[in-house]
């Protein structure tokens, strides 16, 4: 099955499906990702991000809450 086949599969779920999906991937622990993520902010391979982020945010070109209207 294809990435494409699966978004297309999820918008054809219920709300009350999607959330138990939603649910389900969050609930995965340190997979493959987690892992890595972590191993780049300890190698500092993120900071420049981290610091373009955090200035984002300083600057209000980006929130750091999102806007609940």
């Amino acid at each position: 099955m294809s990435l494409a086949e699966i978004k297309a599969a999820i918008q054809q779920l219920s709300f009350e499906q999607r959330a138990e999906l939603a649910a389900w991937l969050h609930g995965w622990e340190d997979d493959e990702w987690d892992e890595q993520m972590k191993r780049d902010v300890a190698s500092g391979k993120l900071d420049d991000v981290l610091r373009e982020v955090e200035e984002d945010i300083k600057t209000v070109r980006a929130r750091s809450e999102p806007d609940r209207r």
